[in-house]
């Protein structure tokens, strides 16, 4: 073997070695100080891309699921105010079961003070039942309207606007106008049963006049204007749930991700109220057999709230456990074993120093070329 100073190999050969175990060294610090196995693409480009997806989903997951909650706290405001609304109906009751007694007498007038009292109070609570600007009980969360014949029904052929639709029923709108005397006919479906209400009125003069038609028994409120036309003589209007009042709770435009809600009208005249008069026995006899109705209306109605808040309470359960099942899936991935990680720091640690050591060896092995020179 020769002896030359100008290459020496073994000394390259350890440097080498060094330098690759110092390189392993500080990737190992890397990852256990950030408790990542990926933290650049360099280190794994197809499991940053999958994992930073995972990563998107989870925080898109995240806000899905205070969406359901922010849904339930909606549908918990306008179960308390048809809560206070269903006392009131129970008090109702009770006014309407003394005044339909014949020892009632006198007492009659102030029977029907407190109960006209009583439904000037539930419509003020179901117009005034609001969350972040919405309105709950006067029939228009959650209910649009589109027609079945093409025509656009809403603010046109002498309709403003319609409130109170039962979501995803069909109405069938018969208009008849003779000189300024019209009618309304409407048909639709209350509480599974066919009902069908006609009003009868006079148009009023004035381009800006409206008046508003309350068809009780179907728990629907028609705005009319000045124009009426009898152009929806047999038209079908479907109601269908609006846009509005959807709920993301997942992570993609699909209809399977999101929740629709639609809440019923609580109004005195949706519930069926509407001309309740106890000032007479009969009246008041009368009387307990609509004011039967109105709760059993109202109980249709929270029934409704009550189904949407345990699918909510499902929806958020099962976006707890998605989160929980992608959080894993990221980890597997991205998360840095640290236990393996702190066993190859260990080995690479080591494995620096001694090549420290035998770079030292080999850089002063030249030195005994100058016993030679003695």
């Amino acid at each position: 073997m020769g002896f030359d100073v100008q290459g020496n190999i073994p000394a390259l050969d350890a440097l080498r070695n060094l330098n690759v175990n110092n390189s392993a060294m500080n990737k190992s610090l890397e990852r256990l100080s950030s408790g990542f196995r990926i933290n650049s693409a360099s280190d794994d480009a197809a499991g940053m891309a999958i994992s930073q997806q995972f990563s998107a989903d989870i925080a898109s997951y995240n806000v899905g699921s205070q969406n359901a909650s922010q849904a339930t706290a909606l549908l918990q405001v306008a179960n308390g105010a048809m809560d206070q609304i269903d006392q009131m109906l129970t008090r109702l009751k009770e006014l309407a079961t003394e005044a339909a007694s014949a020892n009632a007498g006198a007492d009659s007038t102030a029977l029907n003070n407190e109960a006209q009292t009583l439904l000037t109070e539930i419509d003020r609570i179901a117009n005034s039942t609001t969350y972040a600007g919405s309105d709950l009980l006067n029939g228009s969360f959650g209910v649009g309207v589109s027609s079945g014949g093409g025509t656009t029904v809403q603010g046109t052929n002498g309709f403003g606007g319609m409130i109170g639709m039962v979501s995803g029923q069909t109405y069938k709108f018969t208009v008849a106008t003779s000189g300024s005397k019209f009618n309304v006919t409407v048909a639709g479906t209350m509480n599974g049963q066919s009902v069908s209400q006609t009003i009868n009125g006079v148009v009023k003069p004035g381009a800006n006049m409206t008046e508003q038609l309350n068809f009780a028994a179907l728990g629907l409120t028609v705005s009319l204007n000045s124009n009426l036309s009898a152009a929806l003589n047999g038209e079908n209007v479907k109601s269908t749930t609006a846009a509005a009042v959807v709920f993301q709770i997942g992570t993609t435009s699909s209809a399977n991700d999101r929740i629709g809600l639609s809440i019923g009208s609580a109004t005195s005249a949706a519930l069926g109220l509407s001309g309740l008069d106890l000032t007479t026995q009969a009246n008041a006899q009368t009387a307990l057999n609509t004011i039967n109705t109105a709760i059993s209306n109202l109980s249709s109605v929270q029934a409704g709230i009550g189904a949407a808040q345990n699918r909510l309470g499902y929806a958020s359960a099962n976006l707890s456990t998605t989160i929980q099942n992608f959080t894993a899936a990221e980890s597997t991935i991205k998360d840095v074993d640290m236990a393996s990680e702190m066993t190859n720091f260990t080995k690479d640690q080591i494995l620096v120093q001694a090549g420290m050591a035998m770079l030292a060896q080999a850089n002063a092995a030249p030195q005994q070329i100058l016993t030679l020179f003695k």
